[in-house]
């Protein structure tokens, strides 16, 4: 164990708990925060989000033109290269096509059911073939699809699903239940998100996977699993390409999953709320799937950004800041404008880590800890540019001091309050609770957890491998229109623009509030920066005995 880590960071937090009630005790802290303005804020967004970008997909025109900006934005700055003498890491990506005629078919009795490709099913697959067939599988609903030792349950319990298409249930029982007993009670754990119960399916030997989408316990509406699993979907180069995940990967509406419980003679309301209960047993349909999925393989290399602001004391210690770049592209079958621009998501947390730099810049002396400034690629497409970081850290694990993503900012206006997403999870509250204080604000834990959002950004990449980190959301009680009104045009924004071409730069938005969040986290990446404390996740999260032995190496 490096007791420096510990020793000295005891005395940094004394130190700090007595000058961080106001920045006027550090005339450089004052003038760093005044370097982050709307005006550059704004242009950076409007940059990379306006329609020569192309919707910034990775492996296209759109990536070339981002990462060569971001590039030379760190080069104008003064800050160096964050991997060696280049500014990129190469991420090597799959990207599969198939045929947006696939669609499902489901025989067995009567009628059965063609399920329209975008309307009420969209099926993919992750493996690296031309062709997968899914044939007369048999089809068995295994309530939430989730093993989970630690809190007694198991939806495959002496069940063999092998060659088999298991149908679950989006979210976990606990927010089903609202029983605080259950999981996390109305907070979403890992098990409560698709991309788990397709890892478990696989692990089951299942042959296909369908994910019953229900928007409340979803989080989003059918219009965004239709957009986002439609079109070119990218994945990590596997050694077995992919071979070892089910062969389809999918979604059914709700209406579609109860017609075909209906036709298995199957009370859809009944065996679901069954399925949120201690003892649930899956329960087989008579129903068969069927679909052909025809793909177009492109190997190709996107790049994460990595820029470096090498410390003046601790330089191999580094705290992060990240975003990511990406986003959806250019849909040409859309008749009109199929430029997702992703102006909100994620342009402007690009432009903040952007503004954060140019803050950490203007410092007369360099913080005594490096920064890294690592914006990363594929978030969009399952976390797959930080996930590849996270597996293949430039910088050692031990000595990454802690992850501050930026996915998304306020552009509502300023608030009593900021979110921590995940609040409870780590040291870091801490240190936003602090950075909030000197604005005359308050923290608040995310309000809507049963939405899974802590497992849903780029942050978690660097969780699961044992880093704190840290997801900040814009608070919800607005300084002048308080708190339903904000929840109103939070929930305006997920209806109408979120993965969607309408997410477009607005020069009407109130960015009061981006730069009132932003030069908060510029604060909590300042202390982390010049003190000695490595802050650890708290006791009995999931994360805490991999930093631990990380620290002890």
């Amino acid at each position: 164990m490096d007791l420096r880590k510990f020793v000295f960071g005891f005395l940094s937090v004394a130190v700090w708990s007595c000058a961080s009630d106001s920045s006027q005790l550090d005339p450089a802290l004052d003038a760093a925060l005044n370097s982050i303005t709307a005006g550059g804020f704004t242009e950076s967004v409007r940059t990379l989000s306006s329609d020569e970008f192309e919707g910034r997909l990775p492996s296209t025109l759109g990536e070339e033109l981002t990462i060569n900006y971001l590039r030379q934005r760190f080069v104008d700055m003064g800050i160096q290269p964050g991997n060696g003498e280049s500014f990129f890491q190469e991420v090597p990506l799959v990207e599969i096509t198939s045929r947006p005629d696939a669609h499902l078919v489901i025989t067995g009795r009567g009628p059965g059911m063609r399920l329209e490709y975008g309307v009420n099913s969209i099926v993919v697959t992750r493996r690296v073939v031309e062709r997968v067939e899914l044939s007369e599988s048999e089809m068995v609903f295994v309530g939430y699809g989730i093993v989970a030792p630690e809190y007694g349950w198991n939806d495959y319990q002496g069940l063999d699903v092998r060659g088999k298409t298991v149908v679950m249930l989006v979210n976990d029982p606990g927010f089903a239940t609202q029983d605080s007993s259950l999981f996390n009670g109305n907070s979403m754990t890992y098990y409560g998100r698709w991309t788990y119960k397709y890892e478990e399916a696989s692990r089951q030997g299942a042959e296909a996977a369908l994910v019953i989408h229900q928007t409340e316990p979803a989080g989003y509406g059918w219009n965004v699993v239709s957009t986002g699993w439609s079109g070119p979907q990218f994945g990590l180069v596997a050694a077995d390409s992919n071979m070892s995940r089910v062969a389809v990967e999918g979604w059914i509406s709700e209406g579609a999953a109860r017609g075909i419980f209906a036709l298995s003679h199957v009370d859809f309301d009944s065996v679901t709320a069954q399925a949120a209960r201690p003892g649930f047993r899956a329960v087989p349909l008579i129903m068969r799937a069927s679909t052909t999925l025809n793909n177009t393989i492109k190997q190709s290399v996107s790049n994460n950004v990595l820029g470096l602001l090498r410390g003046s004391e601790r330089p191999d210690e580094i705290v992060v800041y990240m975003a990511h770049w990406d986003h959806l592209g250019n849909d040409e079958s859309i008749d009109g404008d199929g430029i997702y621009n992703g102006a909100a998501d994620n342009a402007t947390g690009t432009a903040a880590i952007l503004e954060i730099a140019g803050a950490f810049v203007s410092l007369p002396q360099p913080p005594k800890r490096s920064i890294l400034f690592l914006a990363v690629t594929a978030e969009e497409q399952g976390l797959l540019g930080s996930a590849y970081y996270g597996e293949n850290p430039v910088y050692p694990k031990s000595n990454t001091v802690a992850a501050i993503n930026i996915d998304g900012v306020n552009l509502y206006g300023e608030m009593n309050d900021i979110t921590i997403v995940g609040m409870g999870n780590s040291e870091l509250d801490d240190y936003v609770t602090e950075a909030a204080a000197a604005q005359g604000r308050v923290v608040r834990p995310d309000p809507e957890p049963e939405k899974g959002y802590f497992y849903r950004s780029d942050h978690f990449s660097f969780a699961k491998q044992g880093i704190p980190a840290l997801y900040t959301d814009n608070g919800i009680d607005h300084v002048e229109h308080g708190v339903e009104w904000t929840l109103e045009r939070m929930a305006e924004y997920r209806a109408e623009r979120y993965h969607q071409p309408t997410d477009e730069f607005d020069p009407n938005w109130d960015v009061a509030g981006a730069l009132q969040d932003i030069r908060l986290l510029f604060r909590v990446g300042y202390r982390l920066s010049n003190e000695s404390a490595f802050p650890n996740w708290n006791e009995g999260t999931e994360f805490r005995v991999l930093r631990d032995a990380m620290m002890e190496d």
